[in-house]
Formats: C-alpha cells, sequence, structure tokens
C-alpha cells in the first residue's frame, strides 16, 4: 500500500528526530540511517527534504517546536543555527541533559 506523500514525509521526519535523538545522534546523522529507520530509500528523504543542510534546517526546527531536549542539546554543542536561536529557556533546559 502506497503512503500518501505528506503522510511518508511525516513518518521520515518522526525517524530523523529518533534517530538525532541518540546519544551523538545528531553529529552522525545521514539519509542512510534516517531511511534504516523510516524504512524507506534514502533517495526518498531527498525527494521530500531537499539537501542535507534543508533536512537537519527541519528536523531542529521540528526539535524545537516538540521540545525535544536532546536534539536541541546535540545541536547547540555542534553549532547547529537553527538551535542556538531557539529560545533561551528552552537552550537552557536542552543543555542540562548533558549533565
Amino acid at each position: 500500500m502506497r503512503l500518501k506523500p505528506e503522510i511518508r514525509k511525516e513518518q521520515i521526519l518522526v525517524a530523523a528526530i529518533a534517530v538525532a535523538a541518540r546519544p551523538g545522534g545528531w553529529n552522525k546523522l545521514s539519509r542512510e540511517a534516517v531511511a534504516r529507520e523510516a524504512e524507506c530509500s534514502d533517495s526518498l528523504i531527498s525527494v521530500h527534504f531537499g539537501t542535507m543542510v534543508a533536512f537537519k534546517r527541519t528536523i531542529m526546527r521540528a526539535a524545537i517546536k516538540g521540545t525535544i531536549l536532546p536534539v536541541i542539546a546535540q545541536g547547540i554543542a555542534a553549532g547547529d543555527k537553527s538551535a542556538i536561536k531557539a529560545p533561551a529557556d528552552l537552550k537552557s533546559k536542552a543543555l542540562a541533559t548533558l549533565a
């Protein structure tokens, strides 16, 4: 059964957040790792999200919106622009998870 594109895109994003939330996941994030988690091809990720830069930006914005602290903390540590622009209270909570 083929899924609607918007449903598949959301599944891929959920899988990407799961991969990114693992220890060291943000720095190891790849299309291949997300594709394994989402059970899809890595080319499908490119179709839905474009470049890896755009994909990571989307993941981080979703993590900020969803208050997914491990992803935000790893993004801050890696110098991700979206993570650094997150609200101060959210960044504090996220960084506290690293301690």
